[in-house]
């Protein structure tokens, strides 16, 4: 019992039992593609998030071993990403820091606070805010704010400044400015895309006609980011491009992170969280969508609350060691799945790798040539963009639709947190509006059965004075103002009526403002001389209406079935 309590919340205690060498044959395999991608990737994203390149692999090394021994799912890749990179770097540009050190532990203090308010939501088990923000909506987040990422490298690639506050301002300040481009960068830059690309989409098909097997031609269509930085390295040291005017990398501190401290200012605290709050709902959503997807096709199980702890702790600890905010990434949690890692030990395998770089092979870094990393970063948020959420929604529904608008015009006219803010609020009005306007259907027997149906769309039986009324929602605040209007206009339209029956197959649950609706309905039809009668009440709902006054001062009879109900009323 005591080993089943410590592994509910250390997970890494669960799969180590069984562990053996299949699992680390397949762990140490997956470990080495996901690391030969990660490397470049995460340099890049700190120079997104605005942070020393190095603190990109530490935030990795830190990320993967952590979420290893807390997390809940077998293949999540934890580590910096695309989109809380570009949050990291909107709400530390809001604050008047001087430094480049000021803006690092600001980065560490947002790190920190993120994973604070993770862990505190896992222990407080939270897990289901993920079910408040809609797919459509979060896809839409996600497509802006890739657009945003990629407009803040074109700095990188054409060498040219791009500055402002949102999409239509860092385009227009890379139109004006485009005659400055570095032609030389430009090429280099444009080179590597097309690479990337190449080895991205063409290079695993041929590779499976050679012979190699479909996952280990996969892996190797991943290398091309390890593989462009090397050919770049050499070049860039071979001819000197730093003096033709090439921006390089530069020094790289070597050896492993040391502890470092974020800044508890109380002023800068209360400046980043109202970021840190919508960076840590990115970092839940994202990683457990990706979690969730993966684990389905293994047939496995994720724990929202687990996950919620283990991204926190992840975030912790990477604020301690110089290093920015994490979460899964989708595509490297993709290959680490189909490159077959077993457990979440092919995480802290990679992290190793991670250290061994950082350990000895630094001093080649300062070659790396930054357009290579801004290419790396354009090719993968390239795979984030999805117009195809506006199309779908629209012809889905219009009210999916506008949040999916609005989410990506305020994320890319303000910026992500005020877009996903945006999106949230808008399709949560956007659910309170059509709830407050129930389906309600007036219905009729279908002849020779037993079936009631919508008088509208069926050759139905009626009968003149009774009233039959299906209520296809639950009924709380919003709504039953709405049902009490319609109720009256009904009966108003029927001057023979003796009886309304309200059937209510559909109705789970009842709160205190729609019990005094249908008290006052009652009460009112009452006076009229009409009874009010229900018909397929839930065994639930019942409990609830019994003891209440409008149950015992109910005008009519209650009835299993609606059949019922029609034929004794009539």
């Amino acid at each position: 019992m005591k080993t089943d309590a410590s592994a509910s919340w250390l997970p890494a205690l669960s799969w180590a039992r069984g562990y053996g060498l299949n699992d680390l044959r397949r762990d140490a395999i997956a470990a080495i593609v996901v690391a030969v991608m990660l490397i470049p990737q995460a340099l890049g994203l700190a120079l997104v998030a605005g942070v020393p390149a190095q603190a990109g692999l530490y935030a990795a090394m830190s990320g993967l071993t952590i979420y290893a021994l807390f997390g809940s799912s077998r293949t999540l890749s934890v580590g910096p990403v695309a989109i809380l990179s570009l949050m990291t770097a909107a709400a530390l540009s809001r604050l008047s820091l001087e430094t480049p050190a000021e803006y690092a532990a600001a980065a560490l203090t947002l790190s920190f606070m993120t994973g604070a308010i993770l862990l505190l939501a896992g222990l407080l088990r939270l897990g289901f805010v993920a079910n408040f923000i809609p797919r459509p909506v979060l896809v839409s987040f996600v497509t802006a704010s890739a657009m945003l990422i990629a407009l803040s490298q074109m700095q990188l690639l054409f060498v040219v400044p791009v500055s402002g506050s949102n999409a239509l301002d860092l385009f227009a300040s890379l139109i004006a400015n485009l005659p400055g481009a570095h032609l030389p960068t430009l090429a280099l830059g444009l080179s590597a895309i097309v690479f990337l690309a190449v080895c991205r989409s063409r290079l695993a098909r041929p590779l499976t006609r050679l012979g190699l097997h479909r996952v280990a031609a996969q892996s190797l269509s991943r290398t091309g980011p390890i593989v462009l930085a090397a050919v770049a390295i050499w070049l860039s040291w071979q001819f000197d491009l730093e003096r033709a005017g090439v921006e390089v990398l530069g020094a790289v501190p070597s050896g492993l992170p040391s502890l470092t401290l974020p800044n508890f200012s109380p002023a800068l605290l209360g400046s980043l969280f109202l970021s840190a709050l919508p960076l840590a709902i990115v970092c839940y959503v994202e990683s457990i969508s990706i979690a969730q997807a993966l684990a389905v096709r293994r047939r496995q199980t994720i724990e929202p609350n687990q996950e919620l702890t283990g991204l926190g702790a992840a975030n912790l600890v990477t604020s301690f060691s110089g290093g920015m905010p994490v979460a899964g990434g989708f595509s490297r949690s993709l290959v680490n799945f189909e490159a077959g890692a077993a457990t979440p030990a092919a995480g802290f395998y990679a992290a190793l790798i991670i250290a061994l770089v950082m350990l000895f092979l630094t001093p080649v870094l300062y070659w790396l040539p930054k357009v290579c990393l801004a290419a790396v970063i354009l090719v993968a948020v390239y795979a984030l963009l999805d117009f195809s959420v506006l199309t779908k929604s629209w012809r889905h529904s219009r009210s999916d639709f506008c949040a999916v608008a609005i989410t990506l015009a305020v994320t890319l006219s303000v910026g992500a947190e005020a877009g996903i803010g945006a999106g949230v609020l808008t399709a949560a009005l956007m659910h309170l509006y059509k709830t407050s306007r129930p389906h309600v259907a007036v219905v009729g027997r279908v002849p020779g059965t037993e079936h009631f149906r919508n008088i509208k769309h069926y050759q139905v039986e009626t009968s003149d004075n009774i009233l039959s009324v299906r209520i296809d929602e639950a009924l709380y605040f919003p709504n039953t103002r709405f049902l009490e209007s319609l109720l009256f206009r009904l009966v108003a339209e029927r001057p023979g009526l003796k009886h309304v029956v309200l059937m209510c197959p559909a109705v789970n649950d009842i709160d205190l403002s729609a019990l005094e609706t249908l008290e006052n309905i009652n009460d009112v039809l009452a006076d009229s001389g009409i009874s009010l009668h229900l018909s397929e009440v839930k065994a639930p709902i019942m409990k609830i209406l019994e003891g209440t006054r409008f149950f015992t001062r109910l005008s009519g009879r209650t009835y299993l079935s609606q059949n019922q109900a029609f034929d004794d009323l009539r």
